[in-house]
Formats: C-alpha cells, sequence, structure tokens
C-alpha cells in the first residue's frame, strides 16, 4: 500500500546540549498505524523553509499538541511567564503552515496545541489558565507519573449535528481525555463549533470554507488510537481525506 506523506510540526527542545527538532512518538505511531500515512517531520525554521514546494509534496499537515503555548502576542495578548512555556519558532512554522495548506485543500489535523494554532492562523484568540475561570473544569492532566492516568478518557464531549465531527462519530457524546489549561476564546470568523464539553469549552472546530478536510480537536486522540475507537476515528478519517487528496493530485497529474 502506498503511504502518502503527511508534513508533522515539531517542537524545539534543548537537551544533551543539542537543538532539536521533535515530535512525539504517538503521533507519529497513530499516523503510520491508524491513518496508515508517512509522517514527515517538519522542522521549526519559520520563512527559512518553502512551505509551497513542501505543500506541493505531501497530501497532509498533522499539527501535535505541545507543553508550550502559542505567544500571545500573536493574538493580541501579553506573553506572561505564568503562561508560558513559549516556542517561538514552532508559531513562525505552523501559523503560516496552516493558512497555505488550507488555501491549498491540504487535509488538516490539528491536535491540542494544533487546534489553538489554527484558531490563531485564521484571527481568532485564546483563553489561557481556563481552570481558573467560573464555571469551567479543570481541563488538566492529573496529578500522576503514570502517563497512562494523565491521559485517561474521563470527559464527555457533545458532537453537533450536520457536522464533520458529526460525519465521523455520528452526533451525541463520546468520551475524550483532557490535557490542556488554555482553550478557544473567541472563535476565528472562519471556524465553526464542531463539539463542546459540559463547561462550554470548545473540544472540536472545522474550517467552514476550506476545500479540503480541516479539522481540530483540543483532546489528545493520537494517544489510545490503537485502543479507543473513538480516538481511532479521527486518524481513519483523516488518512481517509489524505488519500483522497494524493488520488486527486495523482490524476491531475496524469491529465
Amino acid at each position: 500500500m502506498i503511504q502518502p506523506l503527511v508534513a508533522v510540526s515539531t517542537d524545539i527542545r534543548e537537551f544533551e546540549r543539542y537543538t532539536w527538532h521533535a515530535a512525539p512518538d504517538q503521533y507519529l505511531e497513530a499516523a503510520v498505524a491508524v491513518a496508515g500515512v508517512l509522517p514527515v517531520l517538519v522542522p521549526a525554521f519559520g520563512d527559512r523553509l518553502d512551505l509551497d514546494t513542501l505543500l506541493a509534496s505531501v497530501d497532509g499537515v498533522m499539527l501535535t499538541g505541545s507543553k508550550t503555548n502559542v505567544n500571545p502576542a500573536l493574538y493580541g495578548g501579553e506573553a506572561s511567564e505564568k503562561n508560558g512555556p513559549y516556542d517561538e519558532r514552532r508559531d513562525a512554522t505552523t501559523l503560516p503552515l496552516i493558512r497555505k495548506a488550507i488555501e491549498r485543500g491540504v487535509p488538516v489535523l490539528a491536535i491540542c496545541r494544533g487546534i489553538q494554532e489554527l484558531n490563531v492562523a485564521l484571527g481568532g484568540s485564546l483563553a489561557t489558565e481556563i481552570q481558573e475561570m467560573e464555571g469551567r473544569m479543570d481541563h488538566r492532566a492529573a496529578p500522576s507519573e503514570d502517563q497512562d492516568e494523565r491521559f485517561a478518557i474521563r470527559h464527555p464531549v457533545r458532537i453537533a449535528a450536520g457536522t464533520c465531527m458529526a460525519d465521523i462519530f455520528g452526533a451525541g457524546e463520546i468520551m475524550v481525555n483532557s490535557v490542556h489549561r488554555q482553550g478557544i476564546g473567541a472563535l476565528a470568523p472562519r471556524l465553526t463549533v464542531e463539539a463542546v464539553a459540559e463547561d462550554g469549552t470548545v473540544e472540536a472546530v472545522s474550517v467552514v470554507d476550506a476545500p479540503g478536510f480541516a479539522v481540530g480537536v483540543q483532546w489528545h486522540p493520537e494517544y489510545w488510537a490503537a485502543s479507543d475507537d473513538a480516538s481511532a476515528r479521527i486518524f481513519r478519517a483523516f488518512g481517509d481525506a489524505v488519500r483522497d487528496h494524493a488520488a486527486g493530485r495523482r490524476l491531475r497529474a496524469a491529465e
């Protein structure tokens, strides 16, 4: 089976006296094993990258979660030590990549930090430290050294009828995990809400006018994609969209 290429965002990490451009294994494993695509890591070099050439060579874009947050200066806020850490090199890479991918109709799957990048890239803002907001639940990971416990599936989200998410899951509720401390504030004009948590937190969005699959989720389907049906469905839907895009590209090339 041909594995179409999918561009994957990377974080800047400092360890072992090196600067690394890195992505967590769980995202890459879910891409290969569940979506059936070949992930290609995109270094966080910002405007030094020829994104048009990149997007002419891949059939999907996946934006991973991260411990870092989008710098608030990019949506009219102010950076603070409490809201950090930040990764400006990732911001400088992912935001233009998102806009160009949507413009070209390249399928996009944006997870956790990714959905926040998607919102900011299209003109929205973020709400920080949402666990401190009145009426909001604590969406942060459980305090545990056990990673399975931290990423445990633990709260419902309601899927809106007639949405891309409803096509994947059906309307109603699914159970998801929750490992974040900020979320969508003002929704970008080009986005529509596809799912919300019980406290009103936006959990999934799609790009209204996108010519292709362009979806963001606030939870972490990559972590349980091998064992949880709802988590797997997102990656299978993304993989199908990527293969459709690849087939269309091959057909246009043959004409």
